[in-house]
């Protein structure tokens, strides 16, 4: 229901459009706050990148930071990351994460990022504070900050927003008519805009998904995705039915789909529920982090990387490595 809404399909968005002005209000005011001076801004002693969208919901931003730490790592640059850790409540903050750290403590996002880049996490409601607890910790030369473009008391040096190619911006309300944080027009200030899927437009930077091989939680075997027989896919994410698409892109048809709550809390009785005997279960890498402690041998996951095509997006990545450098 709330897809058709915020697409404009069901006409319910209008009852809503009181509150999304009362959002709109507040959050313009924020931003106002800070840019007038009236609120005041931190600037750590190294470069900031915002990764970050202006809508709810998923759009592929923590391959993107992914994808940046990795590329930033192969030029010898020291990359740290921080999140705000959705779905995890750790005992104190800030949290920097360890290979003990689970998704309950940190949320979901900054376990895989932190299991897939090894770069240094940090995680706190107040990002500020995230930051300097990672720079006390860790000899960094830039961070990467995943999520928080409208956490306008740490400052950046440069804002990345990721858009939904497919999805776009809706039917372009504030929350809760529609899916914005902040009005379209906000692209005009950012430093760059990369597009997932779908067709990007004149001064966006085209990314793609590409999947790999899946692999087996228990055993870190790897087959082809299509190899799989007797599938339930399950997907924790902002938009899982980007996930269904892929599997099927990819030849593969899951007998079920199960989409589940993004950041959704699981247990090993969640889970196993999903599949009969005989039943394999493939989900997303980011609900694997969530779920390999009990891992069972016929559970699967798909990891996916981010693929940024065109000179823009090398532009933008001679750019940081150039911010870091300097």
């Amino acid at each position: 229901m709330i897809a058709k809404i915020w697409s404009g399909e069901s006409p319910l968005w209008r009852l809503l459009l009181p509150l999304s002005w009362l959002y709109g209000l507040v959050s313009s005011s924020i931003r106002l706050c800070y840019q007038l001076g009236i609120k005041k801004t931190w600037r750590a002693p190294c470069p900031v990148v915002v990764v970050g969208n202006l809508t709810a919901g998923g759009n592929g931003k923590t391959p993107v930071v992914i994808w940046l730490v990795e590329q930033l790592q192969q030029q010898g640059i020291r990359v740290g990351v921080v999140s705000r850790g959705y779905g995890g409540k750790a005992e104190r903050y800030p949290l920097l994460l360890t290979k003990d750290t689970t998704t309950s403590q940190a949320g979901d996002e900054p376990v895989l990022i932190f299991q897939r880049t090894g770069a240094p996490v940090a995680v706190s409601p107040v990002r500020v504070d995230a930051v300097k607890a990672l720079l006390a910790a860790h000899d960094v030369q830039i961070i990467v900050t995943d999520d928080g473009l409208q956490h306008y008391r740490l400052a950046r040096d440069k804002e990345i927003v990721v858009i939904d190619g497919v999805r776009r911006f809706g039917n372009g309300w504030w929350l809760p008519a529609g899916p914005m944080r902040e009005r379209a027009s906000r692209l005009k200030t950012v430093d760059a805009r990369i597009v997932n899927g779908g067709q990007a437009q004149a001064g966006e930077i085209p990314m793609t998904l590409c999947p790999g091989d899946a692999v087996n939680l228990l055993t870190g075997e790897r087959c082809p995705l299509n190899a799989l027989q007797n599938v339930v896919a399950m997907a924790g994410i902002g938009h899982p039915p980007r996930f269904f698409a892929t599997l099927n892109d990819n030849g593969l048809q899951p007998v079920r789909t199960v989409a589940l709550a993004d950041h959704q809390a699981l247990t090993q009785a969640d889970v196993e529920s999903l599949v009969e005997p005989g039943q394999t279960l493939i989900m997303t890498e980011k609900d694997a982090v969530k779920c390999r402690h009990f891992a069972q041998d016929n559970w699967w996951y798909l990891p996916v990387d981010a693929v940024l095509t065109g000179d823009r997006a090398q532009t933008l990545l001679q750019e940081l490595i150039t911010l870091a450098r300097h």
